[in-house]
């Protein structure tokens, strides 16, 4: 099965049941696994079967529907930048040519109503509003009628299409009501400031729609256009960052960003790391170390090596992950697509009920009552602001995550977050700070027969990914020692290594695999492994097949913030467990230092994801922080993972949060984000249901038989064009939260 996952750009939606419909069409498709729309950003999420369907096949579909997406191959973030820039700067267009074009309107029908044939002056100017710069309304409305469905457009459609066609009867054929002793009313003005007001509040909705994006944005810009390359003479040639290729040598000088992921190979130079790990203290850079795109270089020029490009480089995964997760959907999310999903149809229903009460009850003006207190409802009732309560204020959510290093897989993440009660904490990486040291070295073998040891040490640990390997093989090459070829090599996970070296087999891990082989600590080392132990330090056994030949020692120290983040997640009610696969003295003197109550030592990947499911099954909602291969079993089964950015690629493939930077204090920002994200989620949902609740009765009239209060559909239309904006606004509360 070739099944990928695309973002699509759609266009054509104006409100919540705009992307429910997009949604479910997607979904239905043979060969798409899962689909996901969010109307706040316009994107569609699309896990599909490539063999079963193209996105050609996907784009038919939603055409059919009277929507389209945009399906070009070019991911160019930039690109997509540009056009939504352009859309922007085309409805300020419309927006600012219907206001002036409104205004004389108003002025005519306020101010100067018995003039000789203003109602046809009225009608000049109207209709331009309404058709020319307001006839994406009419476009999509119609789009959506041909397949029997409805959205926001088909309100507002209505509505002013409804009161234009009354008002050019009225001016046309007065005599039909005058004959009747009525007087034949027109609504020039109500559909001219209608759509003027609807443009009005849709441009200051995608402007702070736009600003929900930000996080994209900034992230997208912090990648230089240009880069100078080093040719094989040494000569130097300036190119496009998209044209930059794994090997190639680039040159940095202070003050530019870096463009690419590399090797820094000649040089040394202080790197601000902060817009990828949110960490403010720039950090010094020699050969040898890493580099990454979008970091800015502050003090020397240097040389780097392209390692990894394009969508490829941390900057862009980032990107990716970020647009992925504004684009998913909440929970919360279902209730308001079910009320989205029926919205227009009732609000129609309702409008149509209000005018025939109106003509049946209100005597001889019912008709003319009616007709507004209709047009009146068609236009208050706002899908809109159910629509963006909850993605918005995930989009400035999971953004202001990826402004801190904190990058949010998905929405159904950072909603669960804020319920978590129980942090279960990896040892090695995420409380210590994962680079350990070897300490001590003692062996039972002849002095003259050391060296071949640790050269047996060497040659098997350098198959090793573990950290602890990476630390002994980093001790052997200051000794210089040599390296033999290795067959048979077997990892065991969670106790140590087996393998063959010059045709004899070795055993090197914990104490439990040497338990598991039968080898027994010979008295010669048991005083050097006791007093290793009591100093809280990791011990790897080296053995043949009969004896332990020798006990390493490794050290790893507990990192600056870990005390201090344990202390605010317990200070915010969160229990807190250190779990580790190290010894026990060990496990109890970091437990110590970091003030964990209750810890686990000796445990087995397995054991930890075990412990976790434990805690699951008393209830609690489980958050799992940890850096290695060794920790993904229980960073999958926890309700929130979360890995440590510099730990492994797997740990980060199955967790649902990474801190880039490593810094244990990100974890309780992340779970205070959460909070922060859902209880504007909450308000969010709370002020368009009220909005709607409160302003359709009104709107229909319920208050006219006890006050004689009618509402003005030009005021309905402004009430209805600024809720989606105070929805948005308050979303946007959260970038300085």
């Amino acid at each position: 099965m070739n099944t990928i996952k695309k973002e699509f750009k759609v266009t054509g939606m104006s409100c919540a049941s705009c992307s429910n419909s997009v949604q479910r069409v997607l979904a239905s498709v043979h060969g798409v696994r899962n689909a996901s729309v969010n109307f706040a950003n316009s994107n569609a999420s699309v896990e599909f079967d490539s063999a079963v369907v193209s996105p050609q096949g996907l784009k038919d579909a939603v055409v059919a529907i009277g929507y389209d997406l945009v399906i070009a191959e070019d991911d160019d973030n930039e690109a997509q930048n540009e056009d939504e820039d352009e859309q922007l700067a085309k409805l300020k267009r419309n927006t600012v040519w219907a206001l002036s074009m409104a205004l004389p309107v108003i002025i005519l029908g306020m101010f100067f109503m018995h003039l000789p044939n203003v109602n046809y002056i009225m009608l000049l100017i109207s209709t331009p509003v309404l058709f020319v710069f307001g006839k994406q309304f009419f476009v999509n409305a119609w789009k959506q009628a041909r397949h029997f469905r409805s959205n926001m457009d088909t309100l507002v459609a209505l509505s002013t299409g409804i009161a234009w066609l009354f008002s050019l009867f009225n001016t046309i054929y007065p005599e039909f009501w005058i004959s009747r002793n009525l007087e034949p009313h027109v609504y020039y003005e109500s559909g001219a400031v209608i759509i003027a007001v609807i443009l009005l509040g849709k441009l200051l909705e995608e402007r702070a729609k736009h600003k929900t994006s930000d996080a994209i944005r900034k992230l997208v810009e912090l990648q230089p256009e240009n880069v100078v390359r080093i040719l094989a003479n040494g000569n130097e040639e300036i190119i496009s960052t998209k044209k930059v290729r794994v090997g190639d040598t680039l040159l940095v000088k202070p003050g530019e960003r870096i463009p690419v992921d590399g090797i820094l190979m000649k040089g040394v130079s202080y790197v601000d790391e902060s817009s990828v790990t949110g960490e403010p203290i720039p950090n010094i850079k020699e050969i040898g170390s890493r580099v990454y795109a979008g970091t800015l270089n502050q003090r020397g020029s240097f040389h780097f090596k392209a390692e990894q490009v394009g969508e490829k480089t941390l900057l862009g995964q980032i990107i990716k992950v970020v647009r992925q997760a504004q684009g998913s959907r909440a929970p919360i999310q279902k209730l308001v697509d079910k009320i989205a999903g029926i919205f227009v149809p009732v609000v129609v229903a309702i409008s149509i009920l209000t005018f025939a009460v109106w003509a049946l009850l209100a005597g001889t003006e019912g008709i003319i009552m009616g007709l507004q207190t209709m047009v009146t409802v068609l236009i208050i009732a706002c899908p809109c602001a159910l629509g963006l309560a909850t993605p918005t204020a995930l989009m400035v959510g999971i953004g202001r995550g990826a402004d801190s290093g904190i990058l949010i897989k998905d929405a159904n993440s950072l909603e669960i977050a804020q319920k978590i009660n129980v942090v279960v904490l990896d040892k090695t990486g995420t409380l210590t700070e994962g680079k350990p040291k070897v300490t001590g070295f003692h062996s039972i073998v002849h002095s003259k027969e050391v060296r071949n040891l640790k050269a047996v040490l060497h040659s098997i640990e350098s198959h090793s990914e573990h950290p602890l390997a990476t630390a002994v093989n980093d001790w052997l090459k200051t000794e210089h020692i040599e390296k033999h070829p290795v067959t048979d090599f077997q990892s065991i996970t969670g106790l140590g290594v087996r393998a063959k070296v010059l045709g004899k087999t070795y055993i090197l891990g914990n104490l439990r695999m040497m338990q598991e082989n039968d080898l027994l600590i010979p008295n010669e080392l048991k005083k050097e492994t006791r007093d290793i132990q009591s100093r809280a330090q990791s011990v790897t056994y080296i053995a043949d097949e009969e004896k332990i030949l020798a006990v390493l020692t490794i050290s790893d120290k507990l990192k600056e913030t870990s005390e201090r983040a344990v202390k605010k997640l317990q200070k915010s009610g969160i229990e807190v467990y250190m779990l580790t696969g190290d010894n026990q003295e060990s496990a109890e003197l970091i437990a110590g230092q970091a003030f964990i109550k209750h810890f686990r030592a000796e445990m087995l990947p397995s054991q930890k994801a075990a412990f976790v499911e434990g805690l699951q099954k008393e209830g609690k909602i489980v958050g799992m922080i940890g850096d290695g291969i060794n920790d993904s079993e229980a960073l999958a089964k926890a309700d929130v993972g979360i890995a440590m950015g510099h730990g492994s690629d797997i740990a980060m493939d199955v967790a649902h949060i990474t801190i880039v930077s490593s810094d244990l204090l990100k974890v309780p920002e992340a779970i205070s984000l959460s909070k922060e994200t859902v209880r504007t989620i909450r308000q969010n949902l709370f002020w368009a249901f009220i909005y709607n609740i409160i302003g359709i009765p009104i709107a229909a009239g319920v208050l006219f038989p006890f006050t004689g209060f009618l509402l003005n559909p030009m005021i309905a239309g402004a009430a209805m064009a600024f809720s989606s904006v105070s929805v948005v606004s308050n979303s946007l509360r959260l970038k300085w939260k």
